[in-house]
């Protein structure tokens, strides 16, 4: 009996003792023990007392009690879990005594009523999933509970849970609910579970500060009533009724989204997630957009924030092939124009280009004008290709577009349609091509080799799409940007010339920020700018530019500088200056010229360089002593420019100046492309 008695004491450390220390009559102790071998032969030994199915008692939640604490006061040691999963059971008002317990598992039994909870103020954390409960929270709130689960029962509507402040994590999931409410004062919940219920709404969730929601596998056919979830980082919405994804938007902490098998049908559904700044995974699987043509790469596309689609992961490379395929990059569309130029000549028959020069070194010279949307760009083309006639020919594009008031076939474009154009572009007969506004241009490679063949070079005009498919190909022209820097002055020139729309002219303004940006942003990738608020003083200064280019005019010419001759040191080889001479010998030259240039002329010179100084400076010292006139300078037939790096490249370089080349300086030799 000593044993029996230990084993009754032993199951009730779940409780608070009273203050006796005697275990109480409740907790299923015979209030007298009988004495050894007292009513044995008459019995023939002791009697187990009779338990009833589903009942709990004593000896049982004994079994579940563990996680020996200190008491809530602080006065005792007891018990504070209990966990009886899977028991059978469906009454335990036994455990009203057990006032001290804090953490309770009860799920996988049979239990319906919760009221002896009414008497466990410390409870924190509980669970009764998979019981036969039909409404929630039955009992009197402990006011501290944080976590609660009620998921697989038989409850059909939420109570008002306004008394439970404290409550982080609810899970009423595998239940028959209708309708969210009850949770408009529930301040701490984080953690919402309402899968496989009955909702066609989502509403009732206004304010919370909800981080993550569960709402699977309901008839829900529109997100509504989420937007005021500013917390919100992960929702599972699959298995519904939804055709949108408007609701979502606005969550800039939202991180995971669940929509597999739902009604979305259209890509442009993703509008509304696309701002999201932390979505990094997102399911659409089994529904009909994923039918739509490409819908991979534009979903990657339109979400590029996004790790991982439809369970899958999103590579760099799938990302980068969603952005060249949608709305790829300006360079990658210039080499995907030069490409294809490129691959359809190669299918022509190949013959020696009239724009090779003689050396392997050399490159047939340009001259491109670059600049917005009648800037001035074609009338300055025209008047250099007059005024250095012997040196120049105007090259005009194709396009599609049609002929402004006063533009001439032939001359100012060739106006042809875009069946023609296309059939060009097979045919491999452009150099490049591009769109702007609506329309397609292109510079053809006859037009180019017809001018190369009369030994001349070529001035033509481009937009900024043209220039960067040109720098893809063998040539390396001069490229001239010409930007008005008085843009009222640019927008009223547009509207009074009446070509144009409202929508071309907002576009041509804007453009001339991002050619002045380009021209910032990558020194180097224009040679020159030239401001064309007054297109005199741009021809002149665009003039002054070409004759150094063509070696016409040596750069102590430029107006501006202290004097044409200099100091002695300057002009005789016997007394060579130094590099702060030559560098003060050329501050004052006007601030528009580039930079580049002034480098070139400041570096050490090579022997080809100090032979040619030495030749000049002695035929100017000869003239400066009247021992000889002046000869005047040879004019080339056709210019030769210095091979430019791809790289941002100098102006001019001074062998191409002192020691210009002609188009009748030796045989050509043929490069095939």
């Amino acid at each position: 009996m000593a044993g029996s008695e230990e084993k009754g004491r032993s199951g009730s450390l779940g409780e608070p003792l009273p203050p006796s220390h005697e275990p109480p009559l409740a907790q299923g102790l015979p209030e007298e023990q009988p004495q050894p071998g007292e009513d044995e032969e008459e019995h023939g030994g002791k009697e187990e007392p009779e338990r009833s199915e589903g009942v709990l008692d004593e000896d049982t939640a004994a079994e579940g009690l563990h996680t020996l604490g200190c008491s809530a006061p602080g006065t005792e040691y007891v018990y504070l879990h209990l966990s009886l999963p899977g028991r059978g059971l469906s009454d335990i008002s036994i455990l009203s005594g057990y006032n001290h317990l804090q953490k309770m598992e009860l799920s996988s039994n049979k239990i319906h009523d919760l009221s002896c909870i009414s008497h466990m103020p410390y409870l924190l954390e509980l669970n009764v999933s998979k019981n036969q409960l039909t409404t929630c929270f039955n009992f009197k709130a402990p006011k501290n509970l944080r976590e609660a689960d009620f998921s697989y029962n038989q409850i059909s509507k939420m109570q008002d849970l306004s008394a439970y402040h404290s409550l982080t994590k609810l899970l009423l999931d595998f239940n028959e609910i209708e309708e969210i409410k009850g949770l408009e004062n529930c301040h701490s919940l984080t953690q919402l579970g309402l899968s496989h219920n009955k909702l066609t709404a989502t509403q009732g969730l206004q304010n919370l500060p909800i981080k993550i929601l569960n709402l699977s596998f309901n008839q829900i056919e529109k997100v509504n009533g989420l937007k005021t979830l500013k917390k919100l980082q992960r929702v599972d919405l699959s298995n519904n009724k939804i055709n949108s994804l408007e609701g979502l938007e606005e969550h800039d902490l939202l991180e995971f989204i669940n929509l597999e098998e739902n009604q979305v049908a259209e890509l442009s559904e993703l509008k509304w997630i696309e701002d999201l700044p932390l979505l990094r995974v997102l399911n659409l699987l089994k529904n009909p957009l994923q039918k739509v043509h490409g819908y991979w790469l534009s979903a990657i596309f339109m979400l590029l924030q996004v790790t991982e689609l439809d369970l899958k992961k999103v590579s760099v490379e799938e990302k980068v092939a969603a952005v060249n395929n949608q709305e790829p990059p300006p360079e990658v569309v210039a080499a995907e124009d030069h490409r294809i130029h490129v691959l359809c000549n190669i299918w022509q028959p190949q013959t020696v280009l009239h724009s090779t020069l003689p050396g392997a070194d050399e490159d047939y010279p340009m001259l491109v004008l670059v600049g917005p949307l009648a800037g001035g760009k074609r009338q300055l083309a025209l008047k250099i290709c007059r005024k250095f006639k012997n040196s120049f020919r105007f090259g005009p594009c194709h396009t599609t577009r049609t002929a402004y008031f006063g533009e001439k076939n032939r001359l100012d474009y060739y106006f042809i349609s875009q069946e023609v154009f296309v059939k060009m572009v097979i045919a491999g007969r452009f150099l490049l091509t591009y769109k702007y506004s609506g329309h397609s241009y292109g510079l053809a490679r006859d037009t180019v080799e017809s001018i190369a063949r009369e030994g001349l070079a070529t001035c033509v005009h481009l937009e900024i799409e043209g220039v960067r498919s040109l720098k893809n190909t063998h040539f390396k022209p001069r490229y001239i940007l010409l930007v008005p820097n008085d843009k009222m002055k640019y927008e009223e020139h547009l509207r009074r010339t009446g070509l144009f729309s409202r929508a071309e002219i907002e576009e041509a303004v804007a453009r001339v920020d991002m050619y002045l940006q380009i021209n910032q942003d990558f020194p180097g990738y224009f040679h020159a700018n030239i401001n064309t608020d007054e297109l005199d003083e741009a021809f002149t200064e665009l003039s002054h530019l070409v004759k150094i280019y063509l070696g016409l005019e040596f750069l102590d010419n430029i107006q501006g500088t202290k004097s044409r001759a200099g100091s002695r040191t300057q002009l005789f080889p016997e007394e060579q200056p130094s590099p702060e001479e030559i560098s003060d010998f050329l501050e004052p030259f006007p601030r528009n010229y580039p930079r580049d240039l002034l480098d070139v002329l400041t570096a050490p010179p090579g022997s080809v360089e100090e032979v040619s100084l030495q030749r000049r400076f002695s035929a100017a010292r000869r003239v400066l002593l009247f021992q000889s006139p002046v000869v005047p300078r040879e004019q080339p037939v056709a210019p030769c420019y210095p091979s430019a790096p791809q790289q941002p490249a100098p102006v001019i370089e001074l062998r191409s100046t002192f020691l210009p080349c002609t188009a009748a300086s030796g045989p050509r030799v043929g490069r095939r492309r």
